[in-house]
């Protein structure tokens, strides 16, 4: 099993950064690859950007050049870095793990950008 805790978020102005941390703990070498998921009120859950375990990235044409997924493997964590915000980002954001599938979750953390 995989546990998954995030960090980050908050309120953020239009135009401005933050960072999201998700710190992976328990089974960790049975990830083959992370992402990160968003969900805005009324909305289906959208895959933001993954990175597998060779350091190959993704990223939904929504986000290309604004948002970078990111890891450090020492700590067992994974990054999202968003820049550029906009009211249309605000969402809660989810960290996932790939075993087989989409297995592990994060609670989730809320980004709430302000125009």
């Amino acid at each position: 099993q995989v546990q998954l805790v995030e960090s980050g978020g908050g309120l953020v102005q239009a135009g401005g950064s933050t960072r999201l941390s998700c710190a992976a703990s328990g089974s960790i070498f049975s990830i083959n690859a992370m992402g990160w998921f968003r969900q805005a009120p009324g909305k289906q859950r959208e895959l933001v950007a993954t990175i597998t375990s060779g350091g190959t990235t993704d990223y939904a044409n929504s986000v290309k050049g604004r948002f970078t997924i990111s890891r450090d493997n020492a700590k067992n964590t994974v990054y999202l870095q968003m820049t550029s915000l906009k009211p249309e980002d605000t969402a809660v954001y989810y960290c996932a793990a790939v075993i087989k599938g989409w297995d592990s979750w994060g609670q989730g953390t809320q980004v709430t950008v302000s125009s």
